[in-house]
């Protein structure tokens, strides 16, 4: 969904909408610069464009310098995929930077696939779950409860109060096919160039790695998680 002018896209900041990013014109001033504080506030992408960009992308050719793309996705609380956790079997994947929505698409494909119980999402700094994101993961969007947190080092401490062990997925890790994956994983994928950021790590209580044979030093952020995963699902087979 998309909302163009000034006044529209603050009514929208104050709904509480689940809101992928707003366009707004470089420089902001005025009630522009109040709109771009209300989104910071919220935890929302603004993406600075040139006019011109969003002149092509208006509908109503009255976008007064801002424009938000919106969804009507229904994020779960975290609360709600701990509880759904099975005892002693709970299985979650908390993504930390997943900017690329093809990935983002991909790992909550993953996750539904192995039946992980949830997918956590921050606010900032990460893809949301839009129609791209909910049609690449080929539905498993509607089919797995994503929540999207303020912070994933908080969603951290949230899981291990419910018993949760915390794997980040590193280059430098313990060997994965060498660790204990029972009882109740959350595995943290990390973004695309930046991996797992070092304060997510740091809270995490296992670094783990999947042992690479060829000359290209990484894998993508879904192939690498649905590696993980699929461990993950092997000790419970």
């Amino acid at each position: 969904m998309q909302t163009e002018g000034r006044n529209a896209v603050s009514e929208l900041l104050k709904s509480g909408a689940t809101i992928e990013k707003i366009m707004m014109e470089k420089d902001p001033q005025g009630s522009l610069a109040r709109i771009f504080a209300q989104a910071r506030s919220a935890g929302v992408r603004v993406q600075f464009v040139d006019k011109k960009v969003l002149d092509k992308h208006s509908v109503t050719r009255r976008h007064q310098g801002c424009i938000a793309f919106s969804t009507d996705y229904k994020y779960a609380p975290l609360d709600d995929i701990i509880a759904s956790s099975s005892s002693g079997k709970g299985f979650v994947i908390l993504c930390d930077g997943i900017e690329d929505v093809h990935n983002l698409g991909s790992i909550i494909r993953v996750a539904e696939c192995a039946g992980a119980d949830g997918v956590v999402i921050p606010s900032n700094n990460s893809a949301a779950v839009t129609e791209a994101v909910i049609r690449i993961s080929a539905g498993a969007a509607n089919h797995i409860k994503v929540a999207k947190v303020n912070s994933p080092g908080n969603a951290i401490e949230e899981l291990k109060k419910a018993g949760f062990w915390l794997y980040a997925l590193e280059a430098d890790g313990t060997d994965i096919y060498k660790a204990d994956l029972s009882g109740n994983v959350a595995l943290v994928v990390g973004g695309e160039d930046s991996g797992v950021r070092r304060l997510t790590r740091e809270k995490c209580d296992f670094t783990l790695s999947i042992p690479l044979r060829g000359k290209v030093n990484s894998l993508n952020a879904s192939v690498a998680l649905g590696i993980a995963a699929y461990e993950v699902v092997k000790t419970r087979l």
